[in-house]
């Protein structure tokens, strides 16, 4: 993977087993992006294979990567913003063959507030209420996997909090989760493994505990302590 000549990925090669959470950490710029849009189809690979449930994903386009069972939650939220909370969420299960009343079921447990705004404008919700949307639109299609870049950029503590602690809930409903995010502790915290990137490769990986208590993490993601 590279832009120009400008290698982006090198080597890497991770696992997600199912309804696990595993997360990608490191600095803006060290390539997880670059990950899960591949993962995605969005950015083409050079070299290498990616597997999805059994199935070569590859060179696949990203509408068919999308329709076996995929979802990103990209970074910025990526609402539609002079549309309703509703029909955000109804462009979320483009994809889903089924009834999607369960899929709202669970998104209206795990958020109220959106129900209570479903016909509010999503361009007039809080920063906090636009990333729970997103979160919620990639639900819709109740994918196989989930993939999150940076959900809790620019977040408010508190609402970052309880977007881990729906993370967490939503693994434990059954939802296996890819997340890239910078705020390591938080996302060490709900994880299960982990991987860590620095300038495009895997330069660590294990159980969050393990990395928790790794003194290299702990000094470049941690604050140094844990």
């Amino acid at each position: 993977m590279s832009y120009g000549s400008i290698k982006a990925l090198r080597g890497v090669n991770i696992e997600v087993n199912e309804k696990e959470i595993v997360v990608l950490i490191g600095a803006n710029g060290a390539g997880k992006t670059t990950l899960v849009e591949s993962i995605l189809g969005i950015t083409p690979v050079e070299k290498g294979r990616i597997m999805f449930m059994g199935e070569e994903i590859t060179q696949k386009k990203t509408e068919y990567v999308v329709a076996s069972g995929l979802c990103l939650i990209p970074e910025g939220r990526g609402i539609l913003p002079l549309m309703t909370v509703m029909e955000n969420l109804q462009l979320g299960a483009h994809h889903f063959k089924g009834d999607t009343s369960e899929n709202l079921e669970l998104i209206y447990r795990c958020f109220p507030v959106l129900e209570e705004r479903s016909k509010q404008m999503a361009g007039t919700l809080s920063g906090g209420e636009q990333q729970m949307l997103s979160v919620a639109r990639g639900l819709m299609s109740a994918p196989q996997l989930m993939m999150l870049d940076e959900p809790s950029l620019g977040l408010a503590p508190a609402v970052m909090k309880d977007l881990f602690r729906t993370i967490g809930e939503l693994n434990s409903a059954g939802y296996t989760i890819l997340l890239s995010e910078q705020n390591a502790r938080q996302a060490l915290q709900c994880a299960h493994r982990g991987y860590v990137f620095e300038t495009g490769e895997i330069v660590l990986s294990g159980t969050s505990e393990e990395l928790m208590h790794n003194q290299r993490v702990q000094q470049a993601y941690l604050g140094g302590v844990v």
